[in-house]
């Protein structure tokens, strides 16, 4: 079996790797303001084609968490792919994405249980912006009933070494 050789999205994922600080914040309740959160990140490479990001922190409104983020560029489906998992939910989302022109914004398209908590599920994106190299940001945004997206959650990383 040949293996996949790197190509220059998968090069794209490299300017990740690294450690990491990050300051977000997320919708507080109804009338209440943004939830703070902090904590690290550790994205390491699996190989040359893949980036593995395994972060700790406190989630918005206290409480420890843990995330683990696996991406990569599925050169059959010419897309980028991974998923996120977290210590605070049972369910695993799965990552399909594109890359912006300018090769800034890396947007993850996915699907997930719904707010409303009826048990349906929803469209989200996760969107990763390169500001330079020791500063990104990812925002998750949610779809809404008229096609709009609504920003949720907005982290900033600045890197450490």
């Amino acid at each position: 079996m040949e293996t996949d050789k790197a190509q220059k999205e998968h090069v794209w994922l490299q300017q990740l790797l690294g450690q990491w600080t990050m300051e977000g914040e997320c919708d507080g309740p109804p009338g209440e303001p943004p939830m703070k959160s902090s904590g690290t990140e550790s994205v390491r490479g699996l190989g040359d084609l893949w980036v593995v990001c395994e972060g700790k922190g406190t989630m918005p409104g206290g409480g420890p968490c843990e995330m683990l983020m696996t991406l990569g560029y599925d050169t059959a489906k010419k897309a980028f792919v991974g998923h996120w998992a977290g210590s605070m939910m049972s369910g695993m989302f799965v990552y399909r994405g594109t890359l912006d022109e300018a090769g800034k914004v890396l947007t993850l398209d996915t699907e997930g249980p719904s707010f409303k908590g009826d048990g349906s599920t929803a469209h989200y994106q996760d969107v990763i912006t390169i500001k330079s190299k020791d500063e990104r940001t990812l925002h998750s945004q949610a779809k809404q009933p008229d096609g709009s997206w609504q920003r949720f959650m907005t982290a900033t990383y600045r890197r450490v070494k």
